[in-house]
């Protein structure tokens, strides 16, 4: 093979330097994304997910029920805040210790209840916020949900039944019979009286 000229000579060494450059530069990049791979399966996202407010109308209060899941687990927390917001007004905050037992799942319920008395009837919004509190005064994995309840004040003049209930019965000394046993006894007490009368004519 004969020699190469200086510009031959010139592309080869160019030629080489580009490849080397390209591999470098495929490596670093196939590094990173491992790097990334690596962490997403080493920490999983973190999340509170509120799946649903169920609400119930009962005499003069409103029963609420909070549906919520922890992700990846419940392990992943020890505690959590629930602030509870009525058209817009917090009503209340409650800090809800999460517990570690194998007997638990990873979805939770939390039951509310609210006194509406003196609340007219009519649409109201009810909103839900859940977060882990940090000593900083941080809302971490912050989540809300809110829904529209229409509340209709239920009281017992208002029910529909189809049969009365019973308020009250009298003492267990009083007994109650029939027409026909009512004769009866009389014609016993008769009969006793007669034999009563004739025994102290005897006398």
């Amino acid at each position: 093979m004969g020699k190469l000229s200086k510009n031959q000579q010139k592309r080869e060494i160019i030629a080489v330097d580009v490849k080397q450059a390209k591999q470098s530069t495929l490596e670093d990049l196939s590094f990173q994304f491992n790097i990334e791979r690596t962490r997403e399966a080493i920490t999983p996202t973190k999340a509170i997910v509120i799946n649903k407010i169920s609400d119930t109308t009962k005499e003069d209060e409103l029963s609420l029920k909070v549906e919520f899941s922890l992700l990846p687990s419940k392990t992943s927390f020890s505690k959590i805040n629930l602030d509870l917001f009525f058209q817009e007004h917090l009503l209340n905050s409650t800090t809800i210790s999460i517990p570690q037992s194998t007997l638990l799942s990873d979805t939770s319920e939390f039951p509310l209840i609210l006194d509406m008395k003196g609340i007219v009837a009519g649409e109201y919004l009810i909103m839900v916020e859940m977060y882990e509190p940090w000593s900083s005064g941080e809302k971490l994995n912050f989540t809300f949900k809110e829904i529209t309840v229409q509340y209709v004040l239920q009281t017992r003049e208002a029910r529909y039944v189809k049969i009365p209930t019973v308020k009250g019965v009298a003492g267990s000394d009083l007994t109650v019979v029939s027409a026909s046993a009512k004769n009866i006894y009389r014609e016993i007490e008769h009969d006793q009286k007669q034999e009563a009368i004739s025994k102290r004519d005897e006398w």
